[in-house]
């Protein structure tokens, strides 16, 4: 699929088919890392239609304007732009959710996270939980989705990122029961706050590593979000020295964190006096990733 037409009439016509095995080869000879499910998506959200409907119009035919919009994702893709950002979405836990360059992008891994709330929840009544840096609203929405006697309050140092995180609420209909604050962790909540759990997704990448991600992250989603400081930890350790006083007895925190520096949040906690229960969770793929502990 050339930036020009196909000119001769017994030219070879751009069906679904032929498209995906170009774009799919393209991505590939350009390193992005699932160039095939990127082809499907991309050409799934240009024409409109859930990705399976792909596999049953093999031989449609594009029309140029569709080709046309098809060729400008597959530059912006081939540069290394990410797809969840160029189509303005993203699946997580079962569920769409708005995103733009503004919040990182929803990962599987976080799932995890999320996972382990629902558990901890699962025996309460009536449930409260804080999330800081709430990003796309992805682990808030999705826990209030699954488990409707939940009361949240998110914060974020973004108001950009507030924007998406309460369209995402609004979208799949739990903003009533999610309260929005604007600022630097803690410090916009109410003096005597008292909550069941404490969650965070905090930046967790050692500062010196930024400029080693793949180009995909580095050059495209928020910095804010990544940077953790020097060893990667400076945001987690200020969770973990503040949790204390907003989390009920036997409340519990939840850190999703990156394999390479779990372990020495984990003997932060540890130094506390105020945690109990302390344990580290594997991600799907077997790696350490979400850190969780008990209020004494």
């Amino acid at each position: 699929m050339s930036s020009e037409s196909p000119a001769p009439v017994n030219s070879e016509p751009w069906t679904v088919r032929r498209i995906l095995t170009w774009t799919t080869q393209h991505f590939t000879e350009r390193e992005c890392d699932t160039p095939r499910l990127d082809a499907e998506i991309l050409l799934a959200h240009v024409l409109n239609c859930p990705r399976i409907q792909l596999y049953v119009q093999y031989d449609r035919q594009l029309t140029e304007d569709e080709r046309a919009r098809l060729r400008a994702f597959v530059k912006r893709r081939a540069a290394k732009e990410p797809v969840a950002y160029l189509v303005g979405k993203r699946e997580f836990f079962g569920l769409d959710f708005q995103v733009t360059s503004d919040v990182l992008i929803p990962r599987p891994d976080t799932e995890t996270l999320v996972v382990e709330l629902l558990d901890a929840l699962r025996d309460l009544t009536v449930a409260e939980m804080i999330e800081l840096g709430v990003g796309s609203g992805a682990i808030s929405v999705a826990t209030a989705v699954h488990e409707r006697d939940l009361n949240i309050h998110a914060v974020d140092v973004s108001p950009q990122a507030l924007q998406i995180a309460e369209q995402n609420a609004r979208r799949h209909e739990v903003d009533s029961r999610i309260t929005f604050y604007e600022g630097d962790l803690f410090a916009p909540f109410p003096e005597g706050l008292q909550v069941d759990a404490v969650v965070s997704n905090p930046p967790y990448v050692q500062t010196a590593e930024l400029d080693q991600l793949d180009a995909d992250v580095r050059d495209h989603e928020p910095r804010l979000a990544l940077d953790g400081g020097e060893d990667g930890l400076e945001i987690a350790r200020r969770i973990i020295a503040d949790a204390p006083r907003y989390l009920k007895p036997n409340g519990v925190l939840l850190l999703e964190l990156g394999p390479d520096n779990i372990r020495s949040a984990a003997e932060a906690l540890e130094a506390e006096t105020s945690y109990q229960q302390i344990h580290i969770l594997k991600d799907a793929a077997g790696r350490e990733r979400v850190l969780s502990a008990r209020r004494v």
